[in-house]
């Protein structure tokens, strides 16, 4: 067992048991840590809370010949996720935007089937709609668009601060290759040569999951964490491919700003 300032290179499950308690601990909902789970929580807030943006008008396009598509509330076809995110993904919107490396075009979260409306719960044949979500790196908000797949209209754009959803898998190994890269990763890099003898370089060197950090609450961290929750701020858990897991749950990332920051 190797122990330093960082934290702990420690092999198999009893490190993994360990990572599992910590994980339940950060994601219960209003914790003095400050974090969400990647598959709990999601945006916190009411719609009226947070401000909406009113719907832009609607881009139609007919469906491409041959595309399949589901019916009723079967989930979404790859074709329809794929025709739903085109739709979505105007030229204004791609153009004033920005992804997680602050390249052109916002960072694409999830496309999942819309709920119906009271009024078509029931129906035979019900209208299929997706929901497209992406944050916008460019001026930190969560941006929906909702889209019927049968008239090819995106018919609402709900555009929210300070909402945190669960971070995707790009922007986790955007948030663990900002680490690695950074003064405060050296203690991970330490670390992975103790386990491995290589040096470690590149996400795809770990198994990397990411939690949303928002700074909010009675143990909110330094300074340096106060703009998390307006910003984007991931903190996680790294493990060597196939190896050990490498304790970094004190380092937060801010994606917003491209930082990283301790907490104690």
């Amino acid at each position: 067992m190797i122990h330093r300032h960082l934290g702990k290179v420690v092999a198999g499950a009893a490190v993994a048991v360990t990572a599992g308690a910590a994980l339940i601990a950060i994601t219960l909902p209003g914790s003095a840590s400050g974090d969400e789970g990647p598959g709990g929580g999601g945006p916190q807030g009411s719609a009226a809370e947070q401000g909406q943006a009113s719907p832009r008008p609607g881009v139609v396009e007919s469906a491409p010949d041959g595309a399949k598509k589901g019916t009723g509330r079967d989930p979404l076809t790859e074709d329809e996720m794929k025709r739903a995110q085109s739709l979505a993904l105007s030229r204004d919107f791609r153009a004033g935007s920005e992804n997680v490396k602050g390249k052109t075009g916002p960072q694409h979260l999830s496309t999942d089937l819309a709920e119906l409306g009271p009024d078509e719960v029931g129906k035979a044949a019900p209208p299929r709609r997706a929901e497209v979500t992406y944050y916008d790196y460019k001026d930190d908000t969560y941006v929906t668009k909702t889209v019927d797949l049968g008239t090819g209209k995106v018919e609402n754009t709900d555009t929210q601060r300070g909402v945190q959803p669960p971070p995707s898998r790009g922007e986790a190994v955007e948030a663990a290759r900002l680490l690695i890269g950074d003064k405060l990763g050296a203690g991970l890099r330490k670390d992975f040569k103790d386990a491995t003898g290589r040096t470690l370089t590149a996400p795809g060197q770990l198994t990397v999951t990411g939690f949303v950090y928002r700074g909010s609450g009675d143990s909110a961290g330094p300074a340096s964490v106060q703009d998390c929750g307006e910003h984007r701020c991931l903190r996680l858990f790294t493990r060597v491919v196939n190896g050990p897991w490498i304790d970094t749950r004190q380092l937060v990332v801010d994606l917003s700003d491209r930082s990283v920051a301790r907490l104690d």
